[in-house]
């Protein structure tokens, strides 16, 4: 595996691209509510060019950076370990007990001090894994159209009620607006621009004139909603629910993560987590090893139904621990 291309001096910092990032300060921290409610590190990055943007990170995510680069640098990891003056910076431990908000803001200035640190090793501003790109532009405006064919190929929606945005990320429409389609949210919610304004509103407040085509539903960077369905299963009757998350479809829950939701979701305690395989036969899950085999299963099992694009491909059934007769349903949802 060759190595990066290391800077030689001062002067071939000039060299670099411009949107190679040069710093990256940790400004705040936001709450979403995934399998599990957490937080995320609003991070400003200025590049050697002197533009700005903000990012949206994970703790798990710092800790995979920081994995990643140890494994490819580090005398144990790399074929070529890097002299010991390119020794990596420490990352700050995670933290298992307490409450999640004080967690999170106690590790700002922590992580602001690695990320400092990390930067400033020259010889790795041009690794890759250190672009931290954005997942998704913050704002979004539809470019203006003087032809009339321009706006009929537009996605678009006829308001046909007043709605009052509740915050900066609601949309403020009224009744005839055109609105220009963007993304969906999820089953409730769109993303559009009107009158140079970009947000969200409700689906049930407009009309649809011209559906988004699959290619423009954007659900990257945990912003977006993916959709998980779940059956919670009975012996006389099964419940079906579409639980949204603010995850990526890529995403690996924990096992603790999924029982916590569905305990929630379905108001009760004593369950189980299961999962169909190949054969349609139930099979529980017991530890993240059969969560990972779930999520392995359903990308050899062939769909004959179209799904959501923002719906994980794997699905989760949900019983009662004492009833072991669903086991032998031979019903398949």
């Amino acid at each position: 595996m060759s190595g990066p291309q290391h800077l030689r001096d001062e002067s071939d910092f000039e060299q670099l691209p411009d949107d190679v990032p040069v710093m990256a300060t940790i400004a705040d921290i936001e709450e979403r509510k995934g399998f599990i409610d957490y937080y995320v590190f609003v991070t400003e990055v200025k590049t050697k060019g002197g533009s700005k943007y903000l990012i949206y990170r994970r703790y798990r995510e710092f800790l995979q950076l920081h994995q990643r680069l140890e494994t490819k640098y580090s005398a144990e990891g790399s074929e070529s370990p890097a002299p010991e003056s390119w020794s990596l910076p420490s990352l700050p431990g995670k933290v298992y007990i307490g409450n999640k908000r004080d967690i999170a803001e106690s590790r700002i200035p922590e992580l602001n001090l690695y990320m400092k640190k990390l930067l400033a090793l020259s010889w790795l501003l041009l690794d890759e894994a250190l672009r931290l790109r954005r997942l998704r532009p913050p704002t979004r405006k539809v470019k203006s159209v003087k032809e009339k064919t321009d706006l009929l190929s537009s996605p678009r929606a006829e308001v046909l009620f007043d709605f009052r945005g509740s915050g900066e990320a609601e949309l403020n429409l009224k009744k005839g607006e055109v609105v220009f389609l963007l993304r969906q949210i999820n089953a409730d919610w769109l993303e559009g621009t009107v009158n140079n304004q970009t947000g969200i509103f409700p689906q049930s407040f407009v009309e649809i004139i011209k559906p988004l085509p699959p290619s423009d539903h954007d659900i990257e960077g945990g912003q977006a909603y993916s959709c998980l369905r779940c059956f919670f299963i009975r012996s006389d009757d099964t419940d079906t629910r579409d639980v949204c998350v603010q995850e990526d479809l890529s995403s690996q829950p924990t096992y603790k993560e999924l029982l916590s939701r569905m305990r929630t979701v379905f108001q009760e305690e004593n369950i189980s987590l299961n999962y169909r395989d190949q054969d349609g036969d139930l099979v529980r899950i017991l530890d993240d090893e059969d969560v990972l085999l779930m999520i392995n299963q359903s990308k050899l099992r062939k769909s004959t139904k179209p799904r959501p694009v923002n719906q994980f491909p794997w699905k989760l059934h949900v019983s009662l621990s004492p009833d072991l007769s669903v086991y032998k349903e031979c019903t398949r949802a």
